[in-house]
């Protein structure tokens, strides 16, 4: 009942009943009881045309609450959301650097329940905790091989012993994707690809309406796809990865080279003093419409682009979402890519494939984990 609720927002007795296959009574027991329990409120009157209306039921939105954790390189960002999935409380770039060892990870902890706190939710009504990092991370398992790579205890279960709630791990392009792919609603489209372009580059793929994990839960690895002949080492230990051209790391690489070069841009006596450029200078010369930042990611979103191109043809996607911190560059980067991915992908495929930049921005991932630990919780996945 409480997934039919989670679908379509409110159901009638009669409803639950032919949607579940359980009779009259059944229904109304079950009702009854998740009414007691405080998860179920009674949302009026469904309008007839005549006879007796029925009462329609839905969720409580203040009987539970699901946190959401994003881990980045230097910072993490945390929503919280009612049981209906609306995002209460949204609290961005918490400074922190996780680093590998104990207390450490008890500092993160209590930092995330001193920030919760500081919401006025109580913390027992906490359900449940989605924590997202970048890398590779294995849901089932709970494994990340990027943090506590060495612990014999999956890295949820550490959570879990932390914040004493249940708690699910996630790659942070794939909660990017589950909460894109849940906040456009009617929107949505069941197959989707959604492109986190940030420091790194990452891949989440909802196929059919839901995340896409493979074999081992490693899915989405595009960043690491072997397409480039330039002899470059990425830091998979790989060389030629599409990373290495396409990522934040990379624009920032190529920007430094041009500068070296004598191209002229407002981000030269940046560069002159601190001999490199930051993912910050790189937001700011956008906002400020720097012609070689510009030129340079029309480059990169050329070459996305041509492998956006074979991913269409491969996986036939109704909708390409680009998103990630780069989603500050908006048409700068999706216009290259719509036209590298038109000249190079099959026609008849192509035409039934929308694109678009990010609805979420940087909350994304954070707002996918709430809903993904929801779902979890509630076997919805």
């Amino acid at each position: 009942m409480l997934h039919i609720c989670i679908k379509q927002g409110k159901a009638s007795i009669a409803e639950f009943s032919q949607i579940l296959g359980i009779s009259i009574p059944t229904a109304t027991k079950l009702i009854q009881e998740l009414m007691a329990e405080g998860f179920l409120l009674p949302n009026g009157k469904i309008g007839t045309k005549g006879g007796r209306r029925p009462n329609i039921y839905g969720l409580n939105p203040v009987s539970c609450y699901f946190l959401g954790v994003n881990i980045s390189r230097q910072h993490f960002h945390i929503a919280v959301s009612d049981f209906n999935g609306n995002i209460l409380h949204y609290i961005e770039d918490i400074p922190f650097v996780l680093e590998d060892n104990q207390e450490s990870f008890r500092d993160l902890c209590k930092i995330i329940k001193d920030q919760v706190s500081k919401t006025k939710i109580p913390w027992p009504k906490v359900m449940s905790a989605g924590i997202s990092l970048s890398g590779r991370v294995n849901p089932e398992k709970g494994y990340s091989l990027s943090y506590f790579v060495k612990s014999e205890i999956p890295l949820n279960e550490l959570f879990q012993n932390e914040l004493n709630i249940p708690v699910t791990i996630e790659n942070d392009s794939r909660a990017m994707a589950y909460g894109e792919y849940l906040n456009l609603g009617n929107k949505a489209d069941p197959n989707m690809l959604f492109i986190n372009v940030s420091w790194g580059l990452g891949m989440g793929l909802v196929n059919n309406g839901k995340l896409y994990y493979g074999k081992s839960g490693f899915s989405g690895e595009v960043g690491h796809f072997p397409i480039l002949d330039n002899n470059i080492m990425c830091r998979c230990g790989k060389v030629g990865c599409l990373e290495t051209a396409v990522s934040g790391k990379a624009l920032s690489i190529m920007i430094a080279k041009k500068l070296e070069e004598g191209k002229k841009s407002s981000l030269l006596p940046i560069y002159k003093e601190k001999k490199n450029i930051s993912f910050d200078d790189i937001i700011r010369a956008i906002s400020h419409e720097d012609t070689l930042t510009i030129s340079c990611i029309e480059e990169m979103g050329n070459i996305l682009g041509r492998v956006m191109a074979g991913l269409i043809n491969i996986f036939n996607p109704g909708l390409v979402m680009i998103g990630g911190q780069l989603n500050a560059a908006g048409d700068y980067l999706l216009l290259p890519v719509k036209s590298a991915a038109h000249k190079y992908s099959m026609t008849k495929v192509l035409n039934d494939t929308k694109f678009i930049m990010s609805t979420l921005g940087r909350k994304a991932a954070a707002v996918g984990d709430c809903l993904l630990s929801r779902d979890r919780l509630l076997g919805k996945l």
